[in-house]
C-alpha cells in the first residue's frame, strides 16, 4: 500500500491549500485581512444625499489614464457606493439621470484628486434647483477600543438645522444645517438611540447600532411619508476592514480577475491528486483478498 509519512502528508496539504490561497491552520486565528492595498492608490465612493432628485449613473474617470474607469449605476437617495480602489491621480466624477446615454453630457461634474493612502467622499448634495457636488474627505483611523467613530451627514430639510445626539448625552452634531457633515467623533461603541431634534421643536428618537471598534457615518434622511430617518454605512473596521468595490472597467492593475489564476489551479490539482493517492486509494497486494469488515 502507498503511504505517506505524517510529514510528507502535511507538506502536500500545505502545498495544496496554499495554491488555492487558503492559509494554514495554526494555533492562533489568522487576523481578518486589511485592504491596505498598493502604496500609490487610493478610495473613492459616491453618495446621493438629495431628496427630490432621481437616481443617477455617476462614473469616476481618470484624467490622465484612459482605461481607468470606474461606473456606479442608478444611485438613488440615501445610497452610498462601496469604497473603489483607484490608482493615485487627478479624476473626474460626472453624474447622468440613470439610464442615460455615458457619452451625454452629465448633469453635474467635479474634479477629485486622489492622493496614496487616502479615503475620499463624492456627495451629491442639495435639492435639485441648487444640487452640487461636495468632495469630503474621510478618516478612516480606528477608534479606541470599545467605542465607535462616526461623523453626521445631514441629507434632511426638514427641521434642518438639526441637533444629533446619543440617548445618554454623547453629541454627534449641533446646529447641523441641510447638506453639511461634522468631523469624526468618538461614541461608546453599540447598540443605542439616536434623539434628532430639528428647529421646529420636532424630536425623534431613531435605534442606531455604531458597533465597537468601527469608523461609520450616520445619515439623517427625510423619510417618504413624512419625518426622520438615520441610516448608517461602514466605513471601517479593526483591524483595518475597509468595504471595497470592484472597478467596472479598466487594465492593468485595476483589471479583475475572475477564478484562480491558470498555474495556481493547476498546482492544486496535482497536489491534492496525490494527497488523495496518499489515503483515500489502497490497492490489494496480488493474490491477497482484503478480510471481510465482518471477520
Amino acid at each position: 500500500m502507498f503511504r505517506l509519512s505524517r510529514t510528507a502528508l502535511s507538506a502536500v496539504l500545505g502545498v495544496g491549500l496554499c495554491a488555492l490561497g487558503l492559509p494554514l491552520a495554526s494555533g492562533a486565528a489568522a487576523a481578518p485581512a486589511g485592504d491596505s492595498g498598493p502604496v500609490d492608490s487610493g478610495l473613492v465612493r459616491m453618495v446621493h444625499l438629495s431628496p427630490d432628485t432621481p437616481s443617477v449613473d455617476a462614473t469616476i474617470d481618470a484624467v490622465s489614464e484612459a482605461d481607468v474607469e470606474v461606473v456606479l449605476p442608478a444611485v438613488g437617495y440615501g445610497d452610498v457606493s462601496p469604497y473603489q480602489r483607484v490608482p493615485a491621480g487627478t479624476y473626474t466624477v460626472s453624474a447622468r439621470a440613470a439610464g442615460a446615454d455615458p457619452g451625454s453630457p452629465p448633469v453635474l461634474a467635479t474634479t477629485v484628486t486622489v492622493v496614496p493612502g487616502s479615503a475620499t467622499t463624492v456627495a451629491g448634495v442639495g435639492l435639485f434647483a441648487d444640487l452640487g457636488l461636495a468632495v469630503l474627505t474621510d478618516d478612516l483611523t480606528l477608534p479606541p477600543a470599545g467605542s465607535a467613530r462616526a461623523r453626521v451627514l445631514n441629507a434632511a430639510p426638514t427641521g434642518s438645522p438639526l441637533d444629533v445626539t446619543l440617548a445618554g448625552g454623547t453629541a454627534l452634531a449641533t446646529d447641523l444645517a441641510f447638506a453639511d457633515s461634522t468631523d469624526p467623533v468618538d461614541v461608546p461603541g453599540g447598540a443605542g438611540t439616536l434623539v434628532v431634534t430639528g428647529t421646529d421643536g420636532t424630536s425623534d428618537e431613531l435605534p442606531v447600532d455604531l458597533a465597537a471598534g468601527s469608523v461609520q457615518t450616520v445619515l439623517v434622511l427625510d423619510r417618504e411619508g413624512g419625518g426622520l430617518t438615520v441610516t448608517t454605512t461602514l466605513d471601517a473596521a479593526g483591524p483595518g476592514v475597509v468595504p471595497v468595490g470592484g472597478v467596472e472597467a479598466g487594465g492593468g492593475g485595476t483589471a479583475a480577475h475572475d477564478g484562480l489564476p491558470v498555474g495556481r489551479t493547476a498546482l492544486a490539482a496535482l497536489s491534492f491528486t496525490v494527497l488523495l493517492l496518499a489515503v483515500g486509494v489502497r490497492r490489494p497486494r496480488r493474490g491477497h483478498v482484503p478480510p471481510s469488515p465482518t471477520s
